[in-house]
């Protein structure tokens, strides 16, 4: 199973009957291809209680008023158990419901893998500087291209188009219009 990077793009918090989104995008050094596109954006909506916890966790590593957070909470239990969060996978999607998994390695070196929700998994992640990954069969699923990337590669494309039609430009070309718009 291949996996790319993500990182975490945007955190929307919602409130009431407004959902709260997470938006990941595939990581700069992986230059992934999907099926339908390249670098992809991941939209999971989540709880605005989990919202909060990755932006708490995003913005600052430490706990509030010296009482750990839940995440905080599970961080060090993990570290306490002699262990280390390797990565936390979001492994598959099923209509609009996400999973992920976290991949532990004991202190004896073997791995163990808990399931769990990707809000929890992330705002784990944040708060232990875990890289995040998702698989290719998740991003040709449920991600949305970057049309800023789509744009820049369109202009891209149209810029490279004119050059060589410059390219192939020669002054006979000029002449020959000339010549045809003096007959008229």
């Amino acid at each position: 199973m291949a996996l790319i990077r993500l990182d975490i793009q945007t955190i929307v918090v919602g409130g009431g009957p407004v959902s709260s989104l997470m938006i990941l995008k595939t990581h700069a050094s992986d230059n992934i291809h999907t099926k339908n596109h390249n670098r992809g954006r991941l939209p999971i909506q989540i709880g605005p209680v989990e919202a909060m916890s990755i932006g708490t966790g995003v913005n600052s590593s430490s706990t509030q008023g010296g009482r750990p957070m839940t995440h905080d909470l599970l961080a060090m239990t993990i570290k306490a158990l002699g262990a280390t969060l390797d990565a936390v996978v979001i492994n598959a999607v099923e209509g609009t419901t996400f999973f992920a998994q976290l991949r532990l390695i004991k202190s004896d070196g073997s791995m163990a893998f808990v399931d769990c929700r990707p809000s929890d998994a992330v705002a784990l992640a944040v708060r232990t500087g875990t890289p995040i990954y998702t698989t290719t069969d998740v991003l040709n699923t449920a991600s949305f291209p970057d049309f800023e990337d789509v744009e820049e590669e369109e202009k891209q494309h149209e810029l490279s188009e004119f050059h060589k039609f410059v390219e192939g430009l020669s002054p006979e070309d000029f002449n020959e219009s000339n010549k045809q718009s003096n007959k008229q």
